[in-house]
């Protein structure tokens, strides 16, 4: 457990150092950036908050400054990624597709900016599971994209 710990860290040491570098904020299609104007910690309990509320589940969260911090001594600007899903919905992914399966749970990427505030970044749903091109993956992604939205819009009030 502490190897894949410590591999999860460095692999978003990684992908933190190479995203200060380029301007990549939406490299994939279906990529969606918001800048928020709101502190990152503040951010973040708004935004866990929302997911809660929208009934779905935060299942981890990543602390790529924790382990800069705890690892190596050094710091980096804040940055977290949440996961999120729900059994409901893995249930009818897998019954799907049982390969989709490595989509799950979504993610939401906050980054702190220069000025302290939060970035979130993530991939729509149905760009995600549209990748498969199976309908009921397709229905799945829609529904999701709403639920998203949801919750963005909830964690911005």
């Amino acid at each position: 457990m502490r190897f894949t710990l410590t591999a999860a860290v460095l692999a978003l040491l990684l992908a933190a150092s190479m995203s200060a570098n380029a301007d990549d904020r939406n490299p994939y299609s279906g990529m969606q950036s918001v800048d928020t104007g709101v502190p990152i910690l503040e951010y973040q309990e708004s935004l866990l908050e929302a997911v809660k509320a929208n009934d779905m589940g935060v299942v981890a969260q990543a602390c790529a400054d924790c382990g800069a911090k705890a690892v190596l001594g050094k710091d980096i600007p804040r940055n977290r990624v949440i996961m999120i899903f729900h059994p409901r919905f893995a249930v009818r992914m897998l019954e799907a597709s049982v390969a989709a399966g490595i989509e799950a749970p979504l993610r939401l990427y906050l980054t702190e900016q220069e000025d302290g505030t939060a970035r979130l970044t993530y991939r729509l749903p149905s760009h995600v599971f549209g990748a498969y091109e199976v309908a009921a993956l397709d229905e799945l992604g829609r529904e999701l994209d709403g639920t998203i939205a949801r919750i963005v819009d909830d964690a911005g009030r």
